[in-house]
């Protein structure tokens, strides 16, 4: 799995997230735009593809700033986090229940998704590093 710390065009400070469906797993909870890495593509590659089938935008996607896993009940997932900007459109709730940009501390009090925490945890901190 990955996904991407997009900052809102004009505040660095605040960044995309995006609320799950309701009635699939975890839905209603938030987390980090992104989703699966199909075969045969990299990370970045994935991360684009999901963001422009789901948001319907155009990313730029950088470095890697966050890798780790977590284990669900019913799955294990891996989850890489990249920085991102976006390139052109305006995020549009394709795959999503409802989209905000927030700061990292208005982030803290949604529920997210547990697979998403320990990324968020190290963002409230400043632990990612240069975002660029």
């Amino acid at each position: 799995m990955v996904a991407a710390l997009i900052p809102q065009p004009g505040d660095d400070s605040r960044f995309l997230v995006q609320q799950r469906l309701p009635g699939g797993s975890r839905g209603l909870l938030w987390e980090f735009p992104g989703g699966k890495v199909e075969p045969g593509e990299s990370e970045p590659q994935a991360l684009a593809r999901e963001c422009r089938e789901e948001l319907d935008v155009e990313l730029l996607v950088g470095r890697r700033l966050w890798a780790g896993r977590h284990e669900y009940p019913d799955l294990t997932v891996e989850l890489a986090l990249y920085a991102a900007r976006l390139e052109s459109g305006e995020p549009k709730t394709l795959g999503a229940h409802a989209l905000a940009y927030l700061t990292p501390a208005e982030m803290r009090v949604l529920p997210f998704c547990e697979a998403d925490i320990p990324p968020l945890e190290d963002l409230v901190a400043g632990r990612l590093g240069p975002l660029g």
